[in-house]
């Protein structure tokens, strides 16, 4: 690994890991009217600096609180795809989605194109994580149709990576971005087309998915 590219994803892991004293609460399912209101963590990525800007918003507020939890959950949750998405993009298979308001590309892998998606074991799937390790399809669409209904909302390709801590604590895993680039390099040297799921959510359209579990 590049010294330089390695002390980058440091940088990332370092000022993610100033978010996790506090606890993971949002209040409120994610809704436009909040990110509207909260779309200064795009711009900011010292945590420290982020801390001071949602004062400037909305210390005195009855709803401080709500602000509070909703713009670090935003930040983290923004900032720690960000540091993945760089991941993926430094291998030589993997070429960047240049138009940056593409919500439907991050990048193509060995010319197909994905979105990804870093979400936590979801506590509302009904099935057990044991079932979902060996039952990938059925995970991969109960998340599209459950996650991401506001402004990622779409049902094309998609990697997944699914968080998974035995101690409840996988939000955390966000943070530990020396541990997910290991396992994206993995995934990505042993990539094989043939290997994706298929789907057909719409039209008759086919989707391709696949997940990259990240457990400890």
């Amino acid at each position: 690994m590049d010294s330089i590219f390695l002390e980058d994803l440091n940088k990332y892991e370092k000022e993610l890991k100033k978010r996790l004293p506090y606890p993971y609460v949002w209040g409120r399912k994610q809704n436009d009217y909040y990110n509207g209101r909260t779309d200064f963590i795009y711009k900011i990525f010292n945590f420290d600096k982020l801390l001071e800007i949602i004062d400037e918003n909305f210390l005195g507020r009855e709803d401080y609180k709500d602000y509070f939890n909703y713009s670090i959950n935003r930040w983290f949750n923004f900032w720690s795809a960000m540091a993945v998405e760089k991941i993926f993009c430094s291998f030589p298979s993997v070429t960047a989605e240049v138009n940056s308001w593409n919500k439907l590309v991050d990048f193509e892998i060995q010319g197909i194109k994905f979105d990804h998606k870093t979400s936590v074991f979801p506590r509302r799937y009904p099935k057990s994580i044991e079932f979902a390790l060996d039952n990938h399809r059925d995970l991969i669409n109960w998340l599209y149709e459950n996650q991401s209904q506001q402004q990622r909302k779409h049902l094309k390709n998609r990697l997944f990576i699914v968080l998974y801590d035995k101690n409840g604590s996988q939000w955390k895993l966000r943070a530990e971005i020396i541990f997910l680039r290991k396992l994206i390099e993995k995934y990505v040297n042993n990539f094989d087309e043939a290997k994706l799921l298929k789907f057909s959510f719409k039209n008759n359209e086919p989707t391709l998915s696949d997940i990259i579990w990240a457990i400890k």
